[in-house]
């Protein structure tokens, strides 16, 4: 059984039952204007989500293969995400140069009732100068040159998302169920 998805929930209720947030008046970060959005820094360790929930902990945070989150002293756990950017990216990219490291984190607390943190900024705890958190695009790139060529937006081109909508269609339930489901949106 996959524990991720099973694992990213405990972590989301979690956030659901101690939502409280450390709010930051000299946070740098850039409002976006949605609802319940609040601008936090935190300051805390650079984890992985699934080694902190479960044990299971590989090398250097999984190599960017896990969700990374930041563990602050009172143990409170942070899902991190995502990034800076407008894309649709996550914050791993950002965070796993910091993995184990004590950081300091400059977002948005996003949501009223299901929070969510979006980093936009990022340093090692004792450093004065911010790095941006955006760096998922490059390293997408980097890592997916061939998709990175076609146009639009990554998550349309990437060969992994395309592969599984080939297999399992728009909704992920097989192509049958698209087309009863269009039929019925018609």
């Amino acid at each position: 059984m996959d524990i991720k998805p099973i694992a990213t929930g405990v972590v989301l209720a979690i956030g659901l039952m101690f939502g409280g947030v450390a709010q930051a008046e000299e946070s740098k970060a850039k409002s976006w204007n949605l609802a319940g959005e609040q601008k936090t820094v935190l300051s805390g360790k650079v984890v992985d989500i699934l080694c902190e929930l479960t044990g299971d902990c590989p090398a250097n945070c999984g190599d960017g293969s896990r969700q990374l989150g930041i563990l602050e002293a009172n143990n409170r756990l942070t899902l991190a995400a995502k990034n800076g950017q407008a894309n649709f990216a996550g914050a791993v990219a950002d965070l796993l140069p910091y993995c184990g490291k004590q950081v300091d984190v400059d977002g948005l607390m996003l949501g009223e009732t299901t929070r969510l943190y979006q980093v936009q900024f990022i340093r090692e705890s004792g450093q004065t100068d911010w790095a941006k958190a955006n760096t998922f695009s490059k390293a997408w790139a980097a890592k997916f040159p061939d998709d990175a060529k076609k146009k639009g937006p990554w998550f349309r081109k990437d060969s992994r998302v395309t592969a599984l909508i080939e297999r399992d269609g728009w909704l992920g339930l097989g192509h049958q169920a698209d087309k009863e489901f269009l039929e019925w949106w018609e």
